[in-house]
């Protein structure tokens, strides 16, 4: 059973914590829930308290409107608050930029990793940022348009989105659709905020997967040289769907400063 904390606007967001040690906690991105890291988190709580938690709207958290980063800032900021007042924390994917987003505002982060946080932007060959009509399917009351959609803007072929909207789980994903467009705000125009990643005083590591489209090196790279203590590390072999078997000793290294 989840706990619950209240977030500075009300809401309640369910977390739940796992192992013993210094606090860390794991943001997951889009169609996440609190149970979605589940084998990274066993892994962890072998030398961390693990935090894992619904991100508003989904799983046990509620959503509240109108949707603002800042809120999912504050989400954050509770959960610190839990963890003790000062915590580590890991995120992937739009749950990295977050990470960022909170560092970046002066939430007590003491060490960050993020798994590639998707600032996608080509500077070679820039373009606005397009929802495809993600929003307009929400709107109509058609969720899984949106969904699909959304698979289409982290740029997957047909065949993999085939198999997506196919699979015994994709009914889950329909269900945290009208979730999207926290994620497309959090990536903005998908361009790195180097101003904002300048605040972060934090030991950074921005990871990216060796298989990985150019991009997510590209962010890494750029979060790495922007804040004020940052490393890269490639994953070889590893994609955006990393293996969290693979992640996990990384991660543990990092935030036992090792």
């Amino acid at each position: 059973m989840p706990e619950f904390v209240r977030s500075a606007d009300g809401t309640q967001i369910a977390f739940e914590r796992a192992g013993s040690g210094d606090p860390v906690i794991v943001i997951g991105g889009a169609f996440n829930t609190r149970s979605s890291p589940y084998p990274l988190v066993t892994l962890l709580a072998e030398h961390f308290t693990v935090f894992t938690y619904d991100r508003r709207g989904k799983g046990d958290s509620p959503e509240t409107h109108p949707y603002a980063v800042e809120r999912e800032i504050e989400d954050l900021a509770a959960l610190v608050a839990v963890a003790g007042g000062a915590a580590g924390v890991y995120g992937h994917s739009s749950g990295a930029i977050l990470a960022i987003e909170a560092a970046a505002a002066g939430v007590h982060v003491t060490r960050l990793a993020v798994y590639e946080p998707p600032y996608t932007a080509d500077p070679e060959h820039p373009a606005p940022a397009d929802d495809l009509g993600l929003q307009a399917a929400l709107d109509a009351g058609d969720p899984a348009t949106a969904a699909t959609l959304f698979l289409r803007i982290t740029g997957m072929d047909d065949a993999a989105v085939g198999f997506i909207t196919s699979a015994p789980f994709w009914p889950g994903l329909v269900h945290l659709a009208p979730t999207l467009p926290h994620e497309l705000a959090l990536t903005a125009d998908g361009v790195p905020p180097v101003g904002r990643l300048a605040a972060i005083t934090a030991p950074t590591l921005a990871l990216a997967g060796g298989r990985s489209p150019a991009w997510a090196a590209r962010a890494a790279e750029a979060v790495a040289s922007s804040v004020a203590d940052g490393s890269v590390l490639t994953v070889p072999g590893q994609d955006h769907d990393v293996d969290q078997t693979v992640l996990a000793p990384l991660l543990a290294e990092f935030f036992l400063g090792r």
